[in-house]
């Protein structure tokens, strides 16, 4: 995985458990520690989930890479 890959499934890690939190509790945990959901930064922040949600979806149809060997094979 490149660093951009872990980068988008962190963000959209952050956006699942925020939503979660959303469901769960009522709480927007994300707008709470920046500010509120009009804020500049909060919306930035939900942006980039929501772009790094669409590049998640190309890691789907990525060949599999040859990183994880079978142990046999040694």
């Amino acid at each position: 995985m490149s660093v951009i890959d872990k980068l988008a499934v962190l963000l959209v890690t952050v956006g699942a458990l925020n939503w979660g939190s959303v469901g769960l509790f009522g709480f927007d945990a994300v707008s709470w520690a920046l500010g509120g959901s009009g804020a500049l930064l909060t919306r930035i922040v939900f942006t980039l989930v929501g772009i790094a949600g669409v590049w998640t979806v190309s890691l789907l149809f990525r060949p599999m890479s040859d990183e994880i060997t079978d142990l046999s094979e040694r």
